[in-house]
């Protein structure tokens, strides 16, 4: 990989030279849980349990690429929820779950290039369609828990496209949008902060690190450290 070099501080570019244009790209893809929003959410489902040390150890190590079966680490984790309510879930929604900064601005700014947005999430549906909704997004995929009289079962619900959104389906997902919206990988941008994003991110055109992982930000070709996620609007022409 080329080396790496500051473009403002906290914003480091490899591979890329700026002035970009924003326009000659045609999809956004977000990963959800501490990029485009704040929190991991199942480390919040998990404190309603008494169990978020557990899961949030689980969740670092997994995100950090030292867990390589993420489907596993999701599945051991989503064990550990067992009994929380519907209710918590919607505690969590309302109580701690934040967008990140820039958030907002970035969707915006990228509707009205043109671009169609897609969130794609190693998360819950729970989360990911009400953002969707909250901010007019384009695509969502997430895991969906299976939930009977109002309480987690602890176990994950298959879908029409498959059982689990790891860094494969991340990356088919992105592929099947550009496919499907009729632009190639090279006209999508793609973000994340872990490992389970990498894969995504090596087949966009643009791939950037949010406040990622060491792993995650060494082979992003934007980085951004410091700010919000609209500070990538900085690379682009106006």
């Amino acid at each position: 990989m080329t080396s790496s070099t500051e473009f403002a501080p906290g914003l480091t570019v490899q591979g890329v030279t700026p002035p970009l244009n924003l326009r000659d790209f045609k999809l956004i893809a977000f990963d959800m849980d501490s990029t485009l929003i704040n929190i991991e959410c199942v480390d919040e489902i998990a404190d309603a349990a008494g169990r978020k040390a557990e899961v949030a150890a689980i969740t670092e190590a997994a995100m950090r690429g030292e867990i390589t079966d993420y489907k596993d680490s999701l599945r051991r984790r989503v064990a550990l929820l067992k009994g929380v309510t519907e209710e918590h879930l919607a505690h969590v929604y309302r109580a701690r779950l934040r967008l990140n900064p820039g958030a907002a601005e970035l969707v915006l700014a990228c509707k009205a290039a043109g671009l169609k947005v897609l969130l794609v999430s190693g998360g819950f549906t729970y989360f990911a369609e009400r953002l969707r909704d909250r901010l007019a997004l384009d695509f969502a995929r997430s895991n969906q828990l299976e939930i009977v009289d109002g309480q987690l079962t602890g176990r994950l619900l298959d879908q029409s496209w498959g059982d689990i959104c790891d860094g494969a389906m991340k990356k088919e997902t992105l592929l099947r949008t550009c496919s499907l919206i009729g632009c190639s990988p090279a006209q999508a941008i793609a973000m994340g902060d872990g490992a389970n994003d990498l894969e995504m991110m090596g087949v966009a055109g643009l791939s950037v690190a949010y406040r990622a992982k060491p792993k995650v930000r060494a082979q992003a070709k934007v980085a951004i450290d410091m700010g919000g996620l609209d500070r990538l609007l900085e690379l682009f022409q106006p």
